[in-house]
């Protein structure tokens, strides 16, 4: 899972859903329903580590998660998943809703 710190890793990592589906995960480090639905997605990717994933530390790396929410058109929540598949959303959801078993319903 890549930790995505600058708008230029966003934009690699974004090229990267064109290809293949790709998962990107908002985090907030300050949030305990953000740490609960991060533990959700990282029982995902441990279970499925042919996904490319990432994640972006909304408050440490603001302008990269504000580029998400630009670039994928959506208002920002965090916690917040995404599944880009063809280089569109794919699906989202937000706060306890991100469940591994939801997640893998939507890949």
């Amino acid at each position: 899972m890549e930790e995505l710190k600058s708008v230029q890793d966003w934009d690699k990592f974004q090229g990267k859903a064109t290809e293949q589906t790709v998962l990107v995960f908002k985090h907030s480090t300050q949030c305990p329903i953000s740490a609960e639905a991060f533990e959700e997605f990282q029982a995902f990717t441990s279970e499925n580590p042919t996904f490319e994933t990432a994640y972006v530390k909304v408050i440490e790396s603001r302008p990269v998660s504000n580029q998400i929410a630009e670039d994928l058109n959506t208002t920002h929540k965090s916690p917040q998943l995404f599944v880009l598949k063809n280089g569109q959303v794919h699906w989202t959801e937000s706060h306890w809703n991100i469940k591994n078993k939801a997640i893998a319903e939507q890949v």
